[in-house]
């Protein structure tokens, strides 16, 4: 796995425990505040009912320090969300990233008249970033998956098996598409069956498509 990954993924924890403990100390400032704030108010306002206008100012005192407050609570928690935000941004395009380089490396894999060790360890090593980055049902159809290729991948060629490396492999993307954009298919009101109905008839369709070359005349043939 690339290093630059793992700083990121490092990163991230390393956000969300930051981001609890800031949650936890701003809670227990804020209650501190408010009730110190309040006690002291109140003494300080029953105690300045004989000085004219100190009441007075005592609330607008108090008056500008809950609008303050509760200003700064606002901002506090927009910038929270933003950073939220801007993290799970980062971690779907990690994830989304690591999906398209599965789906390349197969590609290459099917495209070589041969392939060599080489070839297999890359694709190990992406099988290590799916443990990282992908959902529980992308693992266990990928993991079917393997199961398909695995005899397929010891003469070291697997373009005479396309057809059912496809097949497999349309069945991995209906759980990559429900971890990357399944909240985007709710929306839309299409259920989760018939949304893998579409990708395995698409890729049946892509399987029977034929290229008919025209026959060549035979040298001494008819003119």
């Amino acid at each position: 796995m690339p290093v630059t990954t793992c700083k990121n993924i490092r990163s991230f924890h390393a956000w969300l425990i930051m981001k609890r403990n800031k949650s936890v100390l701003y809670l227990a400032l804020t209650a501190v505040t408010v009730i110190g704030g309040y006690v002291f108010l109140r003494t300080a306002y029953e105690s300045a009912a004989a000085i004219p206008f100190a009441q007075e100012f005592i609330l607008v005192v108090l008056g500008t320090t809950a609008t303050v407050l509760i200003t700064a609570m606002l901002l506090n928690q927009q910038t929270a969300v933003e950073i939220e935000k801007e993290q799970s941004i980062k971690f779907i395009e990690l994830k989304t990233r690591t999906y398209e380089e599965l789906i390349a490396r197969i590609e290459a894999l099917s495209l070589m008249e041969r392939f060599g060790e080489q070839e297999l360890t890359r694709l190990r090593f992406i099988t290590h970033r799916l443990a990282i980055f992908a959902s529980p049902e992308v693992l266990e159809e990928y993991h079917r998956f393997l199961e398909d290729i695995s005899a397929k991948v010891r003469d070291g060629s697997i373009r005479q098996d396309a057809e059912s490396i496809s097949l497999a492999l349309a069945r991995l993307t209906v759980p990559i598409r429900a971890d990357l954009i399944g909240e985007m298919d709710l929306l839309s009101k299409r259920s989760a069956s018939s949304i893998r109905r579409l990708i395995m008839e698409n890729m049946e369709e892509s399987n029977d498509l034929q290229i008919e070359l025209p026959e060549r005349p035979t040298p001494g043939g008819d003119k």
